[in-house]
């Protein structure tokens, strides 16, 4: 890599989900102070930069996607001298600092939203969000019939009459994009930031800002024709072109500070085409490949993904980013656990079919490090990803926190699965993650048997996922073939992917039933497990020096 290329061309991006990363005053609940205890665990591990979920002050209805002031930091995560001072500390040991950013909506408790309660109906100050009358008589019914992603309608009556849309939590009321005062908010707030010194934002909802004024009905999708896709349909509300010119003058403002700030956006779309739009030149940096998330393990299907997003990227001159897991979704090491692995639906939530084989999932997980961290671009890792943690299927309901279980009326258990804390040591819980005379439990409660994946457990074990991950990260940043740049698919059976890249790297990943004969060689410098005879077994991925 070029010493002028953009460092997030290539980089390698740790997801900190703040409040189950590590807690250092000892209430049960991570935070800022926790995170600056282990930069030196993240700056061993390799990681290049780390994305923060939301640290602003918050009701917390929704883990802190619900954001009642941008400028301030939460009580439970710290001040916005400790965030500075993190920020600071994070740069001595060569790691960047990616906050997320929520510019969809903000908190019911947002000075804002309180201004427009206190106004009334036809107020101006009612124009920074989208509130409307009613339909029917006495405009009981909302709207239209847009839904909440969190299940139920995605309107709220107020007491006056007028109902407010909120695409989320009713908590969560989605602002206006047509009105300046929001463009100039956020603007301010993005400023406000980057001049303490982070180094970007991952932006939550981006594909969601824009709405059809008209605020039409949803109508109903067609369905595939012979299991095509139909044409592509403008949505009233999820990724529609006016988005960019919001992004546009974003870039502008990253690029009044020095030191390559970027963007990543979490941007559902339904093509690689609708994704590439977000990242034209002139527009956000990077962009979430859902799609690689989104394949099942086949072959077939996550060659077809690879080619269409490089070839898309690569059009408009941007790096792909792949990703596995993040606080949204299951785990990859449970999906993967599934003999089938079924293929995601865009705004749907992941059913998994069938019961888990955790041994399995294991082994496609550590196939699927190696292939994603071989690829052209950059990558995510969601933290506990390299101690290969599973999902957290069988959590009581009754500390269940995410509001996805009670607006689904309790048919749907939420992502708090994937969110319980992390283990750092020790035999019993909380297995590191508070001090050891820590006041209260974890705010969620970790599996008993979480010490055998606990970084402490892992560390110096060649065979574990952790030193697996440290391995391919340390062997990625020194090899000039990875990261950014170019791949080429070599000739292999269906079910087995294999590439290369110059100079003198090929990965191989074996994704059928049987043993695969690895091509000439001359070393191998990683493999996902033991290879003997130059054999590479089922579900296993190895990095070759040619």
């Amino acid at each position: 890599m070029s010493s002028t290329t953009p460092w997030w061309r290539s980089a390698v991006i740790y997801q900190v989900y703040i409040r189950s990363f590590a807690d250092g005053d000892g209430d049960g609940v991570g935070d800022i102070a926790g995170l600056r205890s282990r930069l030196p665990y993240l700056k061993a591990l390799g990681v290049d930069a780390l994305w923060i979920n939301p640290w602003y002050k918050s009701p917390m209805a929704d883990g802190g996607y619900d954001v009642a002031d941008y400028r301030a930091i939460d009580p439970l995560f710290g001040t916005v001298a400790d965030a500075e001072q993190l920020i600071e500390e994070a740069h001595r040991h060569g790691i960047r600092i990616i906050p997320d950013i929520v510019p969809n909506h903000t908190s019911d408790q947002h000075a804002w939203f309180q201004a427009a309660l206190a106004a009334g109906p036809g107020s101006p100050e009612r124009d920074r969000y989208i509130f409307r009358p009613g339909r029917g008589p006495e405009g009981a019914e909302p709207p239209n019939n847009w839904v909440s992603c969190f299940g139920g309608p995605a309107w709220t009556r107020l007491p006056g009459g007028d109902w407010y849309l909120h695409l989320y939590a009713p908590e969560q009321p989605d602002l206006n994009w047509q009105h300046p005062d929001v463009h100039a908010e956020f603007e301010s707030i993005l400023r406000f930031w980057f001049s303490r010194g982070v180094d970007g934002f991952r932006i939550d909802v981006a594909h969601g800002l824009a709405k059809d004024p008209e605020l039409p009905d949803l109508a109903s999708q067609p369905a595939p024709v012979d299991g095509q896709p139909q044409p592509y349909v403008q949505h009233p509300h999820w990724d529609r072109d006016e988005v960019h010119a919001i992004y546009r003058t974003w870039r502008k403002v990253a690029d009044e500070f020095d030191g390559d700030r970027c963007f990543v956006a979490e941007a559902w779309a339904d093509t690689p085409e609708r994704l590439a739009a977000y990242v034209r030149p002139g527009g956000l940096h990077t962009a979430f490949n859902f799609d690689f998330l989104m394949a099942s393990w086949d072959a077939k299907d996550l060659r077809a993904v690879i080619d269409d997003s490089l070839a898309m990227l690569s059009d408009v001159g941007a790096p792909a980013t792949w990703v596995l897991s993040n606080h949204d979704v299951m785990r990859h090491t449970s999906r993967y656990a599934r003999k089938t692995v079924a293929r995601w639906v865009p705004n749907q939530r992941y059913q998994p079919q069938g019961t888990a084989d955790l041994d399995l999932g294991t082994r496609r997980a550590r196939a699927a490090a190696l292939l994603m961290l071989a690829l052209p671009g950059g990558a995510y890792i969601y933290q506990g990803d390299e101690l290969g943690l599973p999902e957290v299927e069988d959590l009581p309901e009754s500390v269940l926190q995410d509001p996805i279980w009670e607006r689904s009326g309790h048919t749907d258990k939420g992502r708090d699965g994937c969110r319980v804390p992390l283990p750092w040591s020790g035999q019993t819980a909380p297995f590191g993650f508070s001090q050891a005379d820590a006041s209260a439990e974890p705010w969620l409660p970790q599996p008993a048997n979480w010490s055998e994946r606990s970084v402490e457990a892992q560390t110096g074990d060649e065979t574990s996922m952790l030193e697996l991950y440290r391995t391919a990260l340390r062997l990625r940043r020194a090899h000039p073939a990875l990261g950014d740049g170019t791949m080429t698919w070599l000739d292999a059976p269906a079910d087995v992917l294999a590439f290369h890249r110059e100079p003198g790297f090929t990965c191989v990943v074996n994704l059928s039933n049987e043993a695969y004969q690895l091509p000439e060689h001359s070393t191998i410098s990683l493999a996902s497990g033991p290879i003997r005879d130059g054999l590479l077994e089922p579900d296993h991925a190895v990095w070759l020096k040619v």
